[in-house]
């Protein structure tokens, strides 16, 4: 059976959620945001897409520092 659409309500505060995660370690995305093409094409996702965008290099490493520090050991 196919799974339903994903409503465009639940990725954005997927989004939303995201980007206050993010926050917490001084990290911003100015891209992130719903992918619209999610919602364009005919067939159904098993979930929605979120377009992370592109990033600079100190994003990136705070991104992965943040990531490392917070892996389980």
């Amino acid at each position: 059976m196919p799974q339903p659409r994903p409503q465009e309500d639940d990725m954005t505060r997927c989004v939303d959620e995201l980007r206050a995660a993010l926050a917490l370690h001084g990290i911003r995305l100015p891209s992130l945001r719903v992918d619209p093409l999610t919602f364009a094409g005919t067939y159904a996702p098993s979930a929605g897409l979120i377009a992370l965008g592109s990033c600079n290099t100190a994003t990136a490493r705070a991104l992965t520092a943040a990531l490392r520090t917070a892996a389980p050991a």
